[in-house]
């Protein structure tokens, strides 16, 4: 069996199908070594897809005990990351409840309010 009869790869895709596409998926699994922030963890996290994510740059600040990590160096840290979720029920649940609590953390409103917060704090008005 190859990696293409079991794995899905999608060219780019409007922004109004993409909660369908997170919400259809078995899980995310995001192998990267630099992140600017992770709205692709949030984003997968809000529509209750499990997500499997490196323990490297802002994604576990992101995803805090909301997701299941793996050290992207190692391939085979990452399988056993997505097996472990692929194969428990339970621990898919988990992640499901977490992520979707964790997504809720995070907003625009909330993070436009802690912007004007700091930009006061830093003018002092």
């Amino acid at each position: 069996m190859t990696i293409n009869e079991i794995v899905s790869f999608l060219a780019h895709l409007p922004d109004t199908l993409m909660p369908s596409v997170y919400a259809a998926a078995d899980l995310l699994v995001l192998p990267s070594f630099v992140e600017g922030f992770g709205l692709t963890v949030l984003e997968a996290m809000a529509c209750g897809t499990p997500v499997v994510c490196s323990h490297t740059a802002s994604l576990p600040e992101v995803a805090g005990d909301a997701a299941e990590y793996f050290d992207p160096s190692s391939v085979e840290d990452l399988a056993r990351a997505i097996e472990r979720v692929l194969e428990s029920r339970d621990l898919q649940t988990d992640l499901r409840r977490k992520g979707l609590e964790r997504a809720r953390q995070f907003s625009w409103d909330e993070s436009a309010r802690r912007h004007c917060d700091v930009y006061r704090s830093v003018l002092q008005i």
